[in-house]
């Protein structure tokens, strides 16, 4: 098969993938550039996710583009909307061009004497390029994390994994399982309950809960007395002031938020179901849109259990505490696997490439790793913020290079890095993944700030040329 050859290559057409191609267009223009999307339609996560309800877990105002502001009224939106947003966005700038999807990479090696990446499909089809773009995600599209469960075999019932949820599963007047606490569960309960006779939500240990509006009057009156740069500023400084306030002030936080259910489930509150046994911001706080979870508790249509289980038997689930829960369905929100790069083999100069041995500069490249920008948002805000501000950065390198004559760029250290965990959740997904990511480091700019204003600094207005930047 013949090889085709871009500037660029952008693996993913999800949000990430969509503002790659943009920044490669508005600040690199004479570059040629394709994204490779191995399903056969954009939107990433929003195109692969059919479960009941699903919709972002972050203010749309920050999860929106910077250069295409979010101009729905809702803060948080359903799937349909999400997906609505993207195809309108490559359609405004022409992207949608430049996709080729059903393209399964493989594949990658970078060659120094070339100074090109040459990527494999499935089919043995080959590209190359001098910039590749990894717009993947981070965890696996075809399956996700199932513990294993004693008997859950004899089960009669049907079980399903969110992730595998198909738009003709039948759940109607069904009792349902769900077994979780994180955002999924926390978003499939009150969809599911509109259909299903009743809801458990089966949870070892609680997460914490925050209820927003889904609209919000005073930010739309700002957007409309302002511009809608307003509203988006609104929520990225309230953001971040919050986490800040969280980490710092955990006790009093953690006691807000309990007031706050306490106050609208009444005499349905129970402590031990919505008090977690870790800090908040240890791991993700999960939205709930107009108390929709919290409203699907005291209608008596759904209900919590916090235990742990022991095992299935035809019927339903026997728990450590003696309770047994009859189920007709259960369904495993219990997380995803984690997956850098889509399941890419890179190889760099004919070795392989070990991903745990890398160090991740300026949350953008990994270390030792010539012309490739990975697209890495933030777990304590929305994930756009951060991919945006990668692709300008990467657009500046770029630019910095044309300018110069160079071909290559890579991130290698001066000297020897104390490692440490890339990031700092205690969510399961992550623990159980930690030896498969990149590190990254005590020291800048080798640390992940996750902070926007900091990246905002250390990405737009800082030297692409530091002293840990390498080109030739």
């Amino acid at each position: 098969m013949a090889t085709t050859h871009f500037d660029a290559i952008i693996i993913g057409a999800g949000i990430s993938g969509i503002s790659a191609a943009y920044h490669l267009q508005k600040y690199n223009p004479s570059k040629t550039y394709t994204i490779l999307e191995r399903r056969d339609a954009l939107g990433g996560t929003w195109d692969l996710f059919k479960y009941p309800g699903v919709r972002s877990d972050s203010d749309m105002y920050t999860f929106g583009y910077s250069f295409r502001h979010w101009d729905d009224q809702s803060n948080i939106a359903e799937k349909s909307k999400i997906i609505d947003y993207l195809k309108s966005t490559v359609d405004e700038y022409g992207i949608n061009e430049n996709i080729q999807y059903q393209q399964s990479i493989v594949r990658a090696r970078w060659s120094s004497a070339e100074m090109l990446w040459c990527l494999e499909n499935d089919e043995g089809r080959e590209f190359t390029c001098q910039f590749l773009y990894m717009c993947s995600g981070y965890y696996r599209y075809d399956e996700g994390y199932t513990p294993e469960f004693a008997g859950i075999d004899k089960f009669k019932g049907s079980v399903i994994h969110p992730q595998l949820w198909c738009n003709d599963t039948d759940y109607a007047d069904k009792n349902i399982v769900v077994i979780g606490s994180g955002a999924t569960a926390i978003t499939l309960v009150p969809s599911l309950v509109k259909k299903a006779k009743h809801v458990m939500m089966l949870q070892r240990s609680p997460s914490y809960i925050s209820s927003q509006p889904s609209v919000s009057p005073m930010i739309n009156l700002l957007s409309r007395l302002l511009g809608r740069w307003a509203a988006r500023w609104w929520f990225i400084l309230s953001s971040i002031f919050i986490y800040w306030y969280s980490i710092t002030f955990p006790r009093h936080t953690q006691q807000k938020l309990l007031t706050e259910i306490r106050e609208h489930l009444g005499e349905k509150f129970e402590e031990r179901h919505f008090k977690p046994h870790y800090k908040p911001w240890d791991q993700r706080v999960c939205v709930c849109p107009d108390a929709d979870f919290l409203n699907a508790i005291k209608s008596g249509k759904a209900s919590i259990e916090t235990d742990h289980i022991v095992e299935f038997d035809e019927s339903g689930i026997l728990l450590k505490s003696g309770k047994f829960l009859h189920a007709d369905m259960v369904v495993t929100a219990t997380g995803l696997q984690i997956q850098m790069f889509g399941g890419i083999e890179f190889e760099i100069d004919g070795q392989a490439l070990q991903i745990p041995d890398s160090y991740v500069y300026k949350g953008m490249m990994l270390s030792g790793v010539p012309n490739m920008f990975m697209a890495i948002g933030y777990t304590n805000a929305s994930w756009t913020l951060k991919v945006d501000l990668t692709h300008r950065y990467a657009s500046r390198l770029i630019d910095y290079m044309d300018k110069r004559g160079f071909n290559k760029c890579c991130a290698q250290s001066t000297t020897t890095l104390k490692e440490a965990p890339l990031l700092n959740l205690s969510s399961g997904y992550i623990q159980r993944s930690l030896a498969d990511l990149p590190m990254q480091a005590a020291t800048k700019p080798w640390r992940l700030n996750q902070n926007y204003i900091l990246d905002t600094l250390a990405l737009r207005f800082t030297a692409v040329d530091d002293k840990f930047m390498k080109f030739s």
